[in-house]
C-alpha cells in the first residue's frame, strides 16, 4: 500500500499518481536523483502504474547497475518498478566511490528511496548480489517487505568469489587472454588478490595494468555465464528438447559475447573501460571486506524473515555457474523447517543470468502468478 502523506507537498495539487506517471516516461539514461548526505546522489528510475504493485529492483555486482531488462518479470500494467543503481554504481553519484560505500549504507539509502516515494511497503525483486542487499535491507526492516523474489542467490562465501577470479585458464585457447593481464601471479591468496585489484582500480583513468584487469574481469564473468547456460543447454537436449532451441539461441549470444571480450584485450581504453573500472573498483571493495556482512548474518536474515511471516520466493537456475544452487536450496530449506509455506524453492533449467529463457519464465510465475 502507498501513503498519500506527500502526493501533494511538493506539487501542489498533481497527485502522487501523475507524477510517478509522469517520471515512467523519462528515459531510461535520464534518471531522477535522490540527494543523500552530500556528495551522494541516488540514481532511480520508475516504470510502470504507480498506482499498482510496488517492486524493488535490486542489481547484481556488486557494482552493477539497473538495466531495462529488469523489468521484464514485471507486468507493468499491473506493478509500479522502483530501479535504483546503488552507492556509487551506475548513475548514482559520485560514480565509482567507495568512500562510506558499505551495505549498511545502501539499506539506509533503499529506506530513504522508500519514504521519499510514500510508499508504506515494497515488494523486492533481486538477484546475485542483490539478493545480499534484500537480505540485509528486510532484515532491518521487515516491517517494510511485502515480499521478496531472490534469484541466484549470493552467500559471499570465499569459494563462489575464488573460483570466480583465482581461475587461473579460460574454457578454450581461443578465448584465453595472456597471463600478463592479470596483476598476480597464480596461488595468491584471495585477500591479496581482491587487495591487488582494488588498488590497481583507484586510479581515475584507465592505466595498462588497470585496463587489462577490468578486461579480464569482465571476461571471466561472461566465460562463466556462459558456461552455466551451455550446461543447461546439454541437459535440455538430453532430457527437455523442447526447450533446447531457446536455450541454444541464448547460448550462442553468451559466448559471442565472451569472444568480443576476449578480442577487445589489445583494443585502446575507450569510455565504456571507464564504466568498467568504476564497475569493478565498487565490487573488489565490498569482495575484500564479504560485502560488509557478518558471519552468519544471512542465515540471521532468513531467519528473521520466516519469523516476521514474510514469503521469500528463492529462484536459482539448477546449471548457474556463478552462484552455487545450494545457496537457495539451503536458505529455503532454513525457511520452510522455521514456519512452513514461508519459502518456496524453484530451479529451472538455467543458468545465472535473469534473462535466460526459462528464468525469466520462473521469474514471471513468481512475480505475476502466472
Amino acid at each position: 500500500m502507498k501513503s498519500n502523506n506527500d502526493a501533494t507537498n511538493q506539487h501542489g495539487s498533481e497527485s502522487h499518481g501523475d507524477r510517478g506517471a509522469r517520471a515512467a516516461l523519462r528515459p531510461w539514461h535520464q534518471p531522477l536523483y535522490l540527494p543523500l548526505e552530500a556528495p551522494q546522489r541516488l540514481a532511480y528510475r520508475l516504470r510502470g502504474n504507480p498506482e499498482g504493485t510496488a517492486w524493488l529492483l535490486l542489481h547484481g555486482g556488486p557494482g552493477g547497475r539497473c538495466q531495462p531488462g529488469m523489468l521484464a518479470p514485471l507486468n507493468l500494467a499491473r506493478h509500479w518498478a522502483i530501479a535504483p543503481d546503488q552507492r556509487g554504481c551506475g548513475d548514482s553519484r559520485p560514480q565509482g566511490r567507495t568512500a562510506r560505500n558499505h551495505t549498511q549504507a545502501l539499506v539506509a539509502d533503499l529506506e530513504a528511496l522508500r519514504g521519499h516515494l510514500g510508499l508504506e511497503r515494497w515488494s523486492i525483486l533481486a538477484g546475485s548480489w542483490g539478493t545480499v542487499l534484500a537480505l540485509a535491507y528486510a532484515q532491518s526492516h521487515p516491517e517494510r517487505v511485502e515480499r521478496l523474489v531472490l534469484r541466484g542467490a549470493f552467500a559471499l562465501r570465499r569459494r563462489e568469489v575464488g573460483g570466480l577470479l583465482q581461475r587461473v585458464r579460460g574454457s578454450g585457447k581461443t578465448m584465453r587472454p595472456t597471463p600478463a593481464s592479470w596483476p598476480t601471479a597464480p596461488g595468491t591468496s584471495l585477500p591479496a588478490l581482491l587487495s591487488r585489484l582494488r588498488q590497481l582500480l583507484q586510479t581515475g583513468t584507465p592505466a595498462v595494468a588497470s585496463l587489462r584487469a577490468a578486461r579480464r574481469w569482465a571476461w571471466l564473468e561472461s566465460l562463466d555465464a556462459e558456461r552455466g547456460l551451455r550446461r543447461a543447454l546439454v541437459h535440455a537436449a538430453a532430457r527437455h528438447p523442447e526447450s533446447a532451441s531457446a536455450l541454444r539461441g541464448a547460448w550462442v549470444s553468451l559466448r559471442r559475447g565472451a569472444r568480443q571480450r576476449a578480442a577487445a584485450f589489445q583494443r585502446p581504453a575507450g569510455r565504456d573501460d571507464e564504466a568498467l573500472q568504476r564497475k569493478y573498483r565498487v565490487q573488489a571493495h565490498y569482495l575484500l571486506h564479504r560485502g560488509f556482512v557478518r558471519p552468519g548474518e544471512l542465515d540471521r536474515a532468513v531467519r528473521t524473515l520466516a519469523q516476521r511471516g514474510v514469503p521469500v520466493a528463492w529462484v536459482h537456475g539448477r546449471c548457474d555457474a556463478i552462484c552455487p544452487p545450494g545457496n537457495s536450496r539451503s536458505w529455503a530449506a532454513l525457511g520452510q523447517r522455521l514456519a512452513p509455506g514461508s519459502a518456496s524453492l524453484t530451479m529451472p533449467l538455467s543458468g545465472h543470468l535473469g534473462h535466460e529463457p526459462l528464468m525469466l519464465v520462473a521469474l514471471r510465475r513468481e512475480v505475476c502468478g502466472a
